[in-house]
């Protein structure tokens, strides 16, 4: 009885692997570009299509080019706005990104008792949604009821205003520094935990102590982590709208309609209904966040190619 041949498995050469490879790429990635696309490329063009027109009682619709963007360049609102979010980068940036680092660095040293419930607590304001914390933060400002007012006057200190005209700006750095403290302190606590050990056992051996060790070994060693916590506050700063619309609403004589220009934009296109002017004013705003995150980043880079 003679046995049967068997038949051995063709061999797929490595052209029909990186073949069959590169289809099952394009099968994941294709949802993924079409959500973008529909969701945030045709969005884009249309309102770039948008502020290229003027609307009119008589003729509707009128291609006017760039004059929605000349009329916002010479709008002392739209400037107005872009002032207060610029101090708002200059203070709140650096007193949240400081205090992000040092509690990085004191979970990172492991001195700290309950790291984990530590390092929890301080993260979770980031878990509260935006519009919470505003109205909470609001409620504990409010001159009437709030508890901060109640505290000092039961000390029998005056209580401040804090959600005047003047104080308003800063009320609001204090809500965005407790929400965001918390998810930058995670991105370098993370940064930090992938420096090896050696190098720490290394310093400890020729005497550095830990504040020597935080300056010299560890910030270096989480620059680009830094940078990064860097430029996500630079275009949260620019993007400021949650905190200032809900303010709005406790507070509207401090807080104008043009307090920052996204809200600006948002009043616009939904209570003045001129969507083509709001379309350039998000506009420039983009440009303006894409100017100054490119100017930071070359900065910073260029330091540590000298450094």
């Amino acid at each position: 009885m003679t046995a049967l041949p068997t038949r051995t498995p063709a061999r797929r050469t490595p052209a029909r692997i990186r073949s069959a490879q590169t289809r099952a790429a394009w099968i994941l990635v294709i949802p993924f570009l079409v959500i973008f696309a529909a969701f945030f490329i045709v969005p884009l063009v249309y309102s770039a299509y948008l502020s290229l027109y003027t609307s009119q009682l008589v003729g509707g619709e009128v291609f006017s080019g760039l004059a929605n963007y000349i009329r916002a360049l010479a709008d002392p609102s739209f400037w107005g706005g872009l002032s207060r979010v610029a101090l708002f980068l200059l203070v709140q940036v650096p007193i949240m990104l400081v205090a992000s680092i040092f509690f990085a660095l004191a979970l990172d040293s492991g001195r700290v008792r309950g790291g984990k419930v530590v390092r929890l607590l301080i993260f979770v304001p980031y878990a509260v949604p935006s519009v919470v914390a505003a109205l909470m933060w609001g409620y504990l400002y409010g001159t009437d009821f709030g508890l901060i007012t109640q505290v000092l006057q039961a000390v029998g200190l005056p209580a401040p205003n804090l959600l005047s005209a003047h104080d308003v700006l800063g009320s609001t750095m204090n809500i965005v520094c407790w929400e965001f403290i918390g998810y930058n302190m995670i991105i370098l606590y993370a940064a930090l935990r992938s420096v090896p050990d050696d190098i720490y056992e290394a310093a400890e051996i020729d005497g550095a102590g830990q504040w020597r060790i935080a300056w010299s070994i560890k910030i270096p060693a989480i620059r680009q982590a830094i940078i990064l916590t860097i430029i996500f506050s630079i275009i949260g700063s620019f993007q400021l709208f949650n905190e200032p619309n809900l303010l709005f609403n406790i507070a509207p004589n401090a807080i104008g309609t043009d307090f920052t220009p996204n809200l600006y934009a948002y009043n616009l296109a939904f209570r003045s209904q001129e969507i083509n002017y709001a379309a350039a004013i998000a506009f420039l705003l983009g440009i303006v966040i894409m100017i100054v995150s490119f100017v930071v980043q070359t900065l910073t880079n260029r330091k540590e190619r000298q450094a």
